[in-house]
């Protein structure tokens, strides 16, 4: 899936993105693959689309216009639905990139991964469940929101929690505020499905399992970088290095 081979299309929904993201988009569209065909659709001459203007140039984005004919009506999702057909069944790439909160590309997703194609999705934490568990990868845009945020801010937040860490200390068992909501019973599930005879597993290896049982899983959601990093955290788990052909490759075992 990270060949360069890899060719993904990723198709936007205009009426239902947000262009200040765009650059944060493709490259986390690039972790998985090659972005070859690169699509927006919308009423261009509605002022709402002016966003996008000076942008699509920028990232080599095609805008496609598609006209409301009806009030009420949004011509965007058939039109996208039409064309992501078109070049699924044109085999000139090995997965999808939908960008939308729609739920109406639920339908779509499921027809790629039953032609046995690679399918993400990128939305608002609010996007329908249907459609981030027909996706093989869901992102939250709130989580891409947070690599745009200016350094000074940044740092300000770090100290600020520095600071709170040293009144009051925490205990190896304990995690920060923003790792609280996480469902540890699905880490453990999907280390359970990755271990070796060892009774270890790779780290990357679960990240794999995890975003099988859940596509949306992204160990940003809960303010860490990396899911090695997330393990650190959990008390239960060990991080273990280990260096395979001179790269380091981190497994994770229980204590």
């Amino acid at each position: 899936m990270t060949e360069s081979k890899f060719n993904i299309a990723v198709l936007i929904d205009g009426d239902n993105a947000q262009a200040k993201l765009i650059k944060e988009i493709v490259e986390e569209v690039s972790k998985y693959g090659k972005v070859t065909i690169r699509r927006i659709y919308g009423d261009w001459t509605k002022p709402q689309m002016n966003s996008w203007k000076e942008i699509i140039n920028q990232f080599s984005i095609s805008p496609i216009q598609k006209f409301s004919y009806t009030t009420g009506k949004n011509s965007t999702d058939s039109s996208l639905i039409i064309d992501a057909m078109d070049i699924l069944h044109s085999g000139s790439v090995e997965g999808f990139c939908i960008v939308s909160s729609d739920s109406d590309y639920t339908g779509l997703a499921k027809r790629i991964r039953e032609q046995g194609l690679f399918v993400m999705g990128i939305g608002r934490k609010n996007t329908p469940i249907a459609f981030v568990n027909s996706c093989e990868i869901f992102t939250y845009s709130e989580n891409l929101l947070v690599t745009t945020e200016p350094k000074k801010a940044v740092e300000h937040k770090q100290n600020s929690k520095a600071k709170e860490i040293n009144k009051k200390p925490l205990a190896k068992t304990e995690v920060p505020n923003s790792f609280q909501g996480i469902d540890i019973s699905l880490i453990d599930k999907a280390f359970d499905i990755s271990i070796n005879d060892d009774e270890e597993a790779y780290i990357s290896k679960v990240g794999l399992s995890l975003r099988k049982i859940d596509p949306s899983f992204d160990t940003r959601t809960y303010g860490f970088k990396t899911l090695t990093q997330l393990f650190e955290k959990i008390d239960k788990y060990e991080v273990v290095k280990k260096e395979v052909n001179g790269l380091n490759h981190p497994l994770v075992r229980l204590k």
